[in-house]
């Protein structure tokens, strides 16, 4: 059997949204204290050079979620920043995930926390 590695890199912000379809108290606008985790996989490790014998840098992972975070979640309306009719945390969680596929970094997973007991993971099963 292939070894197989998982990193995983935490990353929070602090936004407001609504569930403008939502028959609760969600559809009124509320913040969440939101952390986010962005999960890849490989098999084989880099040899050599400065990231030898990692799957991939965590300053490298950073480096693609601390724009995301600053540009369009952190200190946002969600409703505003994302191209989301209804900004649930699984339309997050996939939003997150192609944004980060399509500025080239390839997650095997998106987990978004809404609360400490509501947590959504998005992957796409191959």
């Amino acid at each position: 059997m292939p070894e197989v590695f998982t990193l995983r890199k935490r990353f929070s912000f602090e936004a407001a949204h609504r569930l403008p379809l939502h028959d609760g108290k969600c559809r009124s606008l509320h913040g969440h204290s939101w952390i986010g985790w962005v999960e890849v996989r490989g098999t084989s490790l880099i040899e050599g050079g400065s990231e030898d014998g990692m799957l991939i840098d965590f300053g490298r992972l950073s480096s693609h979620l601390t724009p995301m975070v600053e540009q369009y979640l952190d200190h946002q309306y969600l409703n505003e920043t994302l191209p989301l009719a209804s900004p649930t945390s699984e339309a997050i969680a996939r939003w997150v995930f192609d944004h980060l596929g399509a500025n080239g970094l390839n997650a095997n997973a998106v987990t978004i926390e809404e609360t400490c007991t509501s947590a959504c993971t998005y992957r796409r099963e191959s």
